[in-house]
């Protein structure tokens, strides 16, 4: 490349996310869906929200698909419908964000926090067998930055105890393991479409799958104030309806998710081959299913200089996420302190996350990586 070339590209922004990018790709299709919802005024649940449900209960390979408010709260009613209360344990790994072990805490319980396997970034099953008491009630692995976690492994052992899976896949919609989807292998699969994810609404959004039709028929009536027949309210139930503004969006981003993902798996197929031999490390390979690349994470030693640096070149990146659960101020009352969990620390410490996203440029990633190279010259 000649000088006039590198100058013209070290000018180039990269956000580290575009949604407006992606809605000039669609927008003609939301419009019309939106129009529809507005017409019918069906805005709390209603057909826009049951066609998705339907085509996203599908695309699980699951038979039931139950819409809700948020991620989080699809994780709550996943814990309620299973009677998980005050005295019981519920293993997650202390990698993910929050909102992971909240619904634990709404319900009484207790988080107990895991540490990941280094290779996966997942919940590490080696150590599941020394976390499961008398009181393990439930187990709750993630599905991080777009790739399974090592579900048979985890799924034996549960089996083994008796105790039920709920798949955390908010990150990781069309994500699949050794041929499974994301989200059919446990008792419950729970998903966020908050709006930056792979499949994200324009608001907040959440759903349970599930083939489980007596843990589905529960599910929906814990989202809506724990009414199975209106006005008859069977259940302490919660007002977590999703509403059909979004269920009418994510019908619509649900048809294109797969060509969206694709063109992730080609990015970060892009950053692996211009990153090789360079000094940062790069996500290991997964060998045994389809990532879906939510995130593309780097590793450095010097992250927070690399950062500093990316910044500077009006480069987006992200830390996902730099305190992990098990040190958060809020948990402090479980006991955990620094090196209680060293593989969810180390990976705190340094992991950074690159732009991707389908719509950006092949001359955006260039430019990201050109920017990694020069900080590498430069010390």
């Amino acid at each position: 490349m000649n000088r006039s070339a590198a100058v013209v590209r070290s000018i180039v922004a990269v956000p580290f996310l575009d949604l407006k990018a992606q809605l000039q790709t669609i927008r003609a299709e939301v419009q019309a869906a939106l129009a529809d919802v507005m017409e019918q005024t069906a805005f709390a649940l209603g057909p826009a929200v049951q066609e998705f449900e339907r085509a996203f209960a599908t695309y699980c390979g699951t038979d039931h698909c139950v819409a809700v408010n948020s991620g989080t709260s699809a994780l709550h009613v996943a814990l309620a419908a299973l009677n998980i209360g005050p005295g019981d344990e519920v293993i997650v790994p202390g990698m993910s964000f929050i909102a992971t072990a909240w619904p634990v805490i709404y319900q009484g319980a207790r988080p107990v926090f895991v540490d990941i396997d280094p290779q996966r970034y997942t919940l590490d099953p080696q150590l599941l067998p020394a976390a499961i008491t008398k009181h393990t009630r439930a187990i709750i692995p993630v599905h991080l930055y777009g790739r399974c976690a090592d579900m048979n492994a985890i799924l034996e052992i549960a089996q083994a105890h008796n105790i039920p899976v709920i798949e955390d896949a908010a990150q990781a919609h069309g994500a699949t393991y050794k041929g499974r989807p994301a989200g059919s292998m446990g008792r419950l699969g729970c998903f966020s479409f908050y709006p930056g994810k792979n499949l994200g609404a324009y608001g907040e959004g959440g759903a349970v799958v599930t083939n489980d039709g007596e843990l589905a028929e529960r599910i929906r009536a814990l989202r809506d104030h724990g009414q199975f027949e209106r006005y008859v309210h069977t259940l302490t139930g919660y007002n977590y309806r999703m509403d059909g503004f979004q269920g009418a969006v994510l019908s619509v981003k649900l048809r294109h998710l797969e060509r969206w993902n694709a063109a992730r798996r080609r990015v970060a197929a892009t950053y692996d081959e211009l990153l090789s031999g360079s000094a940062v490390q790069t996500p290991p390979p997964c060998q045994d299913g389809l990532p879906v690349h939510h995130l593309y994470v780097i590793r450095h030693s010097q992250r927070d200089a690399l950062r500093a640096h990316l910044a500077d070149r009006q480069i987006g990146t992200g830390l996902h996420y730099p305190v992990p659960i098990h040190l958060q101020p809020a948990m402090a009352r479980w006991g955990y302190q620094p090196g209680s969990l060293p593989h969810c620390e180390d990976l705190a410490r340094t992991f950074l996350s690159l732009p991707i996203y389908p719509v950006i440029s092949q001359e955006q990633v260039e430019t990201v990586v050109e920017a990694i190279r020069s900080f590498e010259l430069r010390r």
